[in-house]
């Protein structure tokens, strides 16, 4: 073999050991993130939902997404602060349905007066974190819902807006122009930074539909992150985003349902359906409630069953 040709094979030899051992190395990082974002829920009794069914220990859904089952997650944003347990912001739910190739999205608003689980008195649905974290949060989702809540992920909004700058922004589609904190935002298609994104999602006084625009801004936002996530390349990025989700965000999905999701659910993420839950302003005492109605909250509760429902194939 010509000398030139042995000195390429090695230099081709050399950089496929590096590849590999730099792959090696990053999936090492991703799995320590996810080692590190791990924060699995206080175990609980089985409870009888508002429809009479048995809500279960958090260890009976554990296998769902390796079982390629239907399930859902409440996404919670959370502002956090110093010297103070901060609020879920933001309350959106999931139901991922990997036979019928979709997902299920839609917002609790968070002003919504329900029954706090654990406290046995009413508020708005967002106080249950300040009163009891996560597993508050989650339990009331459930029970206002009659379903129960499959996973979790809390994110703080705070850090948040870093993992939108590195994933190159969002672009939204902005139905009327308006301004908050000095900054305009121009009516149509607009790209946003992270800090852009987050005063575009908490918008709610100039809306005139309230906290629906605002709710389905969020989503917007939500969806897009999504595709920019399944679009990234550069592993410099990729370790980057690493970083700042081991900071900003929690979760009860392990390591090995995360790699079974990007496997086997990757497609369903470009086919989502939102819906919202419709309702009215009222005060009582003085405090600003959103007042869901029975009939309401029993179609979100249907919508969501029926979504979650498998599908068995021939």
């Amino acid at each position: 073999m010509k000398r030139w040709a042995k000195v390429t094979l090695s230099i081709a030899s050399l950089f496929i050991v590096l590849g590999v051992g730099y792959g090696v190395y990053l999936y090492k990082s991703i799995e320590s993130t996810a080692e590190s974002i791990y924060e699995p829920r206080d175990p609980i009794p089985a409870v009888t939902n508002i429809d009479g069914g048995q809500q279960t220990d958090t260890d009976a859904v554990s296998e769902k997404i390796a079982d390629q089952e239907p399930f859902s997650v409440l996404l919670l944003g959370v502002d956090e602060r110093a010297n103070d347990v901060g609020r879920s912001d933001t309350m959106v739910v999931l139901t991922v349905n990997p036979a019928k190739h979709s997902i299920l999205m839609f917002n609790i608003p968070r002003d919504t007066r329900t029954e706090i689980i654990g406290r046995g008195t009413e508020d708005k649905i967002n106080h249950a974190y300040a009163f009891g974290g996560v597993n508050m949060s989650v339990q009331t989702v459930e029970n206002f819902l009659g379903s129960p809540i499959d996973y979790y992920v809390k994110v703080n909004m705070e850090g948040f807006t870093s993992i939108i700058d590195l994933l190159g922004g969002v672009k939204v589609d902005n139905p009327f122009e308006f301004t908050i904190d000095g900054e305009l935002f121009n009516k149509g298609p607009i790209q946003l930074t992270g800090e852009e994104a987050l005063l575009f999602s908490r918008m709610r006084y100039d809306d005139p539909r309230g906290d629906l625009g605002r709710n389905a801004r969020q989503r917007e936002i939500i969806q897009e992150l999504m595709n920019n996530a399944l679009q990234v390349s550069s592993v410099a990025k990729i370790q980057n985003i690493l970083g700042e989700v081991g900071n900003n965000v929690k979760t009860d999905i392990t390591f090995d349902e995360m790699k079974q999701f990007i496997k086997d659910y990757r497609s369903d993420l470009k086919n989502i359906e939102t819906i919202e839950i419709q309702g009215h302003g009222q005060r009582i005492n003085g405090i600003y409630y959103y007042i869901v109605d029975e009939q309401e909250r029993e179609r979100a509760q249907n919508l969501m069953k029926e979504h979650l429902q498998r599908v068995d194939t021939p």
